[in-house]
């Protein structure tokens, strides 16, 4: 997975390095092409690789973790 993202960056990069430097017909479709890869193609498989065996429970914020910040802070006041 971790190869398949670094070639698809490096893809995407490539592809609007080329489109700014070469002077063809078909450069901003280049451009275009490398914009649409990172953000729909190398964003997400990033994103599900570095989270896909994690909980994201232990990242919201609830009410029992704002109390319990609380009490490591010395704050007594109630919500």
């Amino acid at each position: 997975m971790r190869y398949l993202i670094a070639l698809a960056f490096v893809a995407s990069v490539t592809s609007i390095i080329c489109g700014y430097t070469l002077e063809v017909d078909y450069a901003q479709k280049l451009i275009g092409f490398g914009v649409v890869g990172l953000f729909f193609v190398v964003i997400p498989l990033f994103t599900y690789h570095r989270w896909k065996n994690r909980d994201a429970k232990e990242y919201m914020l609830t009410k029992e973790k704002l109390e319990e910040m609380r009490k490591k802070e010395g704050d007594t006041r109630k919500l």
